[in-house]
């Protein structure tokens, strides 16, 4: 008969709620579908939390190795904390090429807000120096990225992306 092991702490992600450990930035972008690093607070906090992960994933391992599961058993267990791990890794990765001002072809107009908080990452400007840069408050600017610029019209958009 097989053994009922307990295991604890083992946050898995999914679409709809955050793990338990979230952070703030996990709560602000969980329903964004892929998550976007928007500034360096975030990105510090993301590469804090892949270091995080990545002693969380390696103790889970070792711990479930003591139990009488099977390989396949503890791959089950562990999947959904590695593949939060990867996109969490993803989300650097992609934060830190805008940085270098590596951008993604865009496909459509769909993808306009993304791009807009890309070229002001790769312009190497924070949300407070675009705010003063185009005389409006940092907080709007902040709302206006965390919405991706949903609402915004884009003759609006790329009138103020050409005065940065």
């Amino acid at each position: 008969m097989p053994r009922c092991v307990a295991v604890t702490h083992i946050p898995v992600a999914s679409p709809k709620a955050a793990p338990a450990t979230a952070t703030r930035y996990e709560d602000r972008h969980q329903d964004f579908g892929r998550s976007m690093i928007r500034n360096e607070n975030e990105h510090k906090d993301a590469v804090r939390r892949l270091g995080e992960q990545e002693e969380r994933l390696k103790q889970q391992a070792a711990q479930l190795k003591q139990t009488k599961l099977s390989k396949d058993a503890i791959k089950r267990v562990l999947d959904p904390v590695r593949s939060f791990h990867e996109q969490t890794k993803d989300e650097v990765a992609s934060y830190e090429r805008l940085k270098r001002g590596e951008f993604d072809e865009l496909q459509n107009f769909s993808g306009i807000g993304r791009l807009l908080i890309a070229l002001r990452i790769a312009k190497g400007l924070t949300q407070r120096e675009l705010a003063e840069r185009l005389e409006v408050s940092e907080m709007q600017v902040s709302r206006d990225e965390r919405n991706e610029y949903h609402g915004v019209t884009r003759a609006k958009a790329f009138l103020n992306l050409s005065r940065v």
